[in-house]
């Protein structure tokens, strides 16, 4: 964001270039009549620039496009709140402006403004104005940024003259007071001393036949002059043959602005609008140019530029400065360099400013580098007392303070309604908006804020060609959790672990994997498949000579080896106890299991449940396996025929399998060919005499 301060050239002279030259693209703020008075003032400035075209930063094209980027707040409604005529006459103040090309009503609406002591809120970082009394829309700005408060002043004046009110003091006292320094220590006089000495010169002057230059800028400053000798020359009736002339294009068209905006001056030229309008003066005419003026006689000239280095009001001087009757009057700063140079003294204002302020930390910046320096010291010797820190840094130079601010969340909604006990945790989503935090359930987001919920649903397919009997087997050695059934809409079988992931068959070569997109879902949901992967990448083959046909006892022991392996695997700490028993132990619980009996004895029911459950499928799985070997050697030697398709049958029936075609050669096992590639994997053989293909659910 940018904030311009006033319509003054050393405050707003580089905001066309600033704005269309640069990458800037944040916003930029100021009031409604700085913003008027700012346009005819960089128009007026690019005309009698003597900088050649290819030198100029900018140019009136430039100056109308930043016009539609700067957002202006109003002046004058936060004396009068809402009052209908406030109202009222700031819609005939921009309509009455937009008549004389001031500003573009199309990107000004006079409903949405910005008024003195409003909060903005731009991306969390707030800011209000208050009135700086130095010209027409002055404003000081206060900036929140999480909590740590700048005030820049801009320049500003705590003195109220004719027709400006006296800038205002903040009720409160800000972490950083950035404010100017243009006058060092020069010391100023009182306002009505000054008008008397100002009048006084001119009056003496004017009685010896003599003439009057005023050389001031033609905007601020010089309507407050105006207003001192229009005011002046209605109290003295010898002085109405005499002409009062303000010399300068600018100053007349940016005086509509000064009729315009009465209501947001002081009480007193309200006061007076009430009557007639103050600033149509009743003594002082407009001069356009040197050839217009009739030099006869004593005249009082305010001409524009205030530094004499250029324009009318240096022609004027070249003409009436050898004559000792007449008198050059210079009101205000200039710049140093100029013909014009003075002092103008303000810093017990400034002093006094800050000692009701009380800031920790203090920011110089707008001035000489001399006169800073002078007014640090001088600071330093006022605030001795304190903890202040005074800062002056050179132009480009960045200052970096670090403030601690607490960070604190607030809960509403359905959160807010009950007071959570001592250690207990908070689920809730934590909305961040600008440097505010905000806990509140779901399904309270779209209340308090502008955003939603909404789930994310993953899909993906896998090329799978083998039995889905296969997956839910190993899914159930991992999860505890995996339930069978079948798509609704194409009766696909499909397996649901844990009510997160789930697994359909799509086809005889495909299955696919569906969820709901939330940490825990995607971390199984990736076990899943690296699940299936691994399952496709066995091969479902074994080649052995049918010799040495191994004894019932040898592959029992095999199969207990087979056990404990599949134990280990499950469990981890498993060792075989003095007793017979295997040992179970899983986080400092621990489980016996018997062998032969298959119970388990533990003082954790949930690690003596799943010790139980597992054996019990381990040893279901060794078991059906034995037979297929018992049976298939039988088939391979051509024996026992009858009494081997009566044995299948048995073994198929008993595991709830169907029965769909008993030769003497051909088995359909259905879904146990699971069971030899479950021990395959862990080495075991045993079907040593045989050669074991695999097609389908056939061996």
């Amino acid at each position: 964001m940018l904030f311009a301060c006033s319509f003054h050239l050393d405050h707003a002279a580089s905001l066309p270039y600033f704005l269309e030259k640069t990458t800037f693209r944040g916003r930029v703020f100021m009031t409604h009549a700085t913003k008027a008075i700012y346009k005819l003032l960089l128009a007026d400035y690019v005309k009698v620039s003597k900088v050649s075209v290819e030198d100029m930063l900018f140019d009136e094209k430039d100056i109308n496009h930043s016009m539609d980027k700067i957002e202006s707040g109003a002046q004058g409604f936060s004396l009068l709140g809402s009052c209908p005529s406030a109202v009222k006459q700031e819609r005939q103040a921009l309509c009455y402006a937009w008549h004389f090309k001031l500003i573009n009503l199309s990107v000004t609406d006079p409903y949405k403004v910005i008024d003195f002591h409003q909060t903005v809120d731009v991306n969390g970082i707030k800011f209000w104005c208050y009135t700086a009394g130095h010209v027409l829309g002055a404003a000081m700005f206060m900036v929140d940024i999480a909590g740590v408060r700048v005030l820049y002043t801009g320049d500003y004046s705590r003195e109220e003259d004719r027709h400006l009110r006296a800038a205002e003091m903040p009720q409160f006292s800000p972490d950083i007071c950035i404010i100017e320094s243009t006058y060092g220590v020069q010391l100023h006089q009182p306002r009505h001393l000054r008008e008397k000495r100002f009048t006084d010169v001119i009056h003496s002057t004017l009685s010896q036949g003599g003439r009057v230059l005023i050389p001031a800028f033609a905007l601020g400053r010089a309507q407050e002059l105006l207003l001192i000798l229009d005011e002046y020359w209605s109290n003295h009736p010898e002085l109405h043959n005499i002409p009062i002339y303000y010399a300068s294009p600018l100053a007349k068209r940016c005086m509509t602005v000064y009729q315009t905006y009465i209501l947001s001056m002081n009480e007193r030229i309200r006061n007076q609008f009430a009557n007639s309008n103050p600033f149509k003066f009743k003594h002082i005419s407009p001069l356009n140019s040197i050839e217009d003026f009739v030099d006869v006689g004593p005249s009082v000239v305010m001409a524009s530029p205030s530094g004499l280095q250029s324009g009318l009001s240096r022609q004027l001087f070249d003409m009436w400065c050898s004559d000792k009757k007449n008198a050059c009057v210079i009101p205000g700063y200039v710049v140093v360099g100029t013909l014009a140079k003075t002092i103008i003294n303000e810093p017990k204002e400034t002093s006094t400013f800050l000692k009701e302020l009380m800031p920790p930390n203090i920011i110089l910046v707008h001035g000489e580098a001399t006169e800073m320096g002078r007014l640090k010291q001088k600071l330093i010797t006022e605030f001795a007392d304190g903890n202040t820190k005074i800062i002056t840094p050179k132009n480009c130079q960045s200052v970096e303070m670090y403030f601690n601010s607490e960070k604190m969340a607030k809960t509403i909604g359905k959160m807010a309604e009950r007071t959570p006990d001592v250690s207990e945790t908070v689920n809730g989503i934590l909305v961040k908006k600008g440097f505010t935090y905000q806990i509140m359930a779901p399904e309270d987001l779209h209340v308090f804020s502008q955003l939603s919920t909404g789930n994310i649903t993953q899909r993906i397919s896998i090329p799978f060609s083998g039995a889905f009997g296969v997956i839910k087997h190993r899914l159930e050695q991992i999860y505890e959790s995996v339930e069978s059934g079948t798509d609704e809409e194409s009766g696909s079988p499909t397996l649901h672990v844990h009510e997160l992931v789930t697994v359909k068959q799509e086809s005889d070569r495909h299955i696919s994997l569906q969820w709901s997109a939330d940490p825990i879902s995607d971390m199984v949901s990736d076990s899943v498949v690296a699940l299936v992967l691994n399952i496709s990448r066995e091969v479902p083959k074994v080649i052995v000579e049918a010799e040495d046909l191994k004894s019932v006892e040898e592959n029992r022991k095999k199969a207990e080896k087979v056990i404990y392996a599949l134990l280990v695997s499950l469990f981890g700490d498993v060792k075989l106890g003095e007793n017979g028993k295997l040992i179970v132990s899983v986080d400092g619980n621990v489980a016996e299991l018997d062998k032969q009996s298959g119970d388990v004895e533990s003082e954790n029911e949930g690690l003596k449940e799943r010790v139980r459950t597992a054996f019990r499928r381990i040893q279901s799985a060794a078991w059906l396996t034995l037979k297929k070997q018992q049976i298939l050697c039988e088939i391979s030697s051509g024996t026992r025929a009858q009494e081997t398709r009566g044995t299948a049958a048995q073994l198929i029936k008993e595991e709830g399998a169907v029965n769909k075609s008993i030769s003497t050669h051909e088995i359909d096992f259905q879904r146990y060919d699971f069971l030899i590639h479950y021990l395959l994997e862990f080495g075991m053989n045993m079907c040593a005499s045989l050669d074991l293909q695999f097609s389908g659910n056939h061996v």
